[in-house]
């Protein structure tokens, strides 16, 4: 068995433990492995695994990883989880099915104007920067509402809220504020738990955790 597939089992069944002593009922977080710079040889042994979501954060990266291999097995989910130009946007439709990485009006309006050009409907997460950090994309909280109305109006289908909480910081205050955003706008979806968190995450009921190095191992 590859060590990708040793790795993975070994995360779902701590990830099983944990939701058991947090008492947590129906929740089945899904796991998007996180390929981005990994050769498709490499991923392959998950793709086999029946392993369906993964994420990658460069849009011609994983068209030329992707394309082949989505059109073979149309049950692959592909996750753009890095920050998305507008004039990758069109490209990014064609290849990805969700977006987690939306904040700007500038952004979602793009998004809307070429799915309906390609007639193909992505699914979205709002970015939201909770520690309002200069490096980091996201939309500040106090202009999610106009942004969630914005998507609305433009006919985005938005799932949920994703974040990248400061590293250095304990991640539970942010995933806390995340799902209270969650919860006040009665959105359905949280992407948030990374290698390093990802069980802090099941505290506040994460529903993709983008997972990496803790299944492939570092990247170079």
């Amino acid at each position: 068995m590859h060590q990708t597939i040793k790795n993975l089992i070994e995360i779902q069944s701590e990830i099983k433990q944990n939701i058991g002593k947090l008492g947590l009922a129906n929740y089945h977080p899904n796991i998007i492995a996180v390929s981005k710079t990994f050769k498709i040889d490499y991923i392959s042994n998950l793709i086999d695994f029946g392993h369906l979501h993964f994420g990658e954060n460069k849009v011609q990266e994983a068209n030329d990883k992707w394309k082949i291999i989505k059109e073979k097995n149309t049950s692959i989910k592909l996750h753009m989880i890095g920050k998305l130009q507008t004039n990758k946007v069109k490209q990014a439709i064609k290849t990805f099915d969700y977006i987690h990485s939306v904040d700007s009006k500038k952004l979602a309006q793009k998004i809307s104007n070429e799915q309906k050009n390609l007639n193909k409907k992505v699914q979205i997460f709002i970015q939201v920067n909770l520690a309002n950090e200069s490096q980091k994309s996201g939309i500040k909280t106090d202009e999610l509402f106009d942004l969630l109305e914005f998507c609305k109006l433009s006919s985005l289908k938005v799932l949920g809220l994703m974040c990248l909480p400061p590293f250095e910081e304990d991640s539970d205050k942010y995933f806390a504020d995340l799902k209270s955003l969650k919860d006040k706008f009665d959105l359905k979806d949280l992407s948030m738990g990374m290698s390093h968190d990802y069980l802090k995450a099941l505290k506040y009921k994460a529903t993709f955790l983008r997972i990496g190095s803790k299944i492939f191992g570092n990247r170079n």
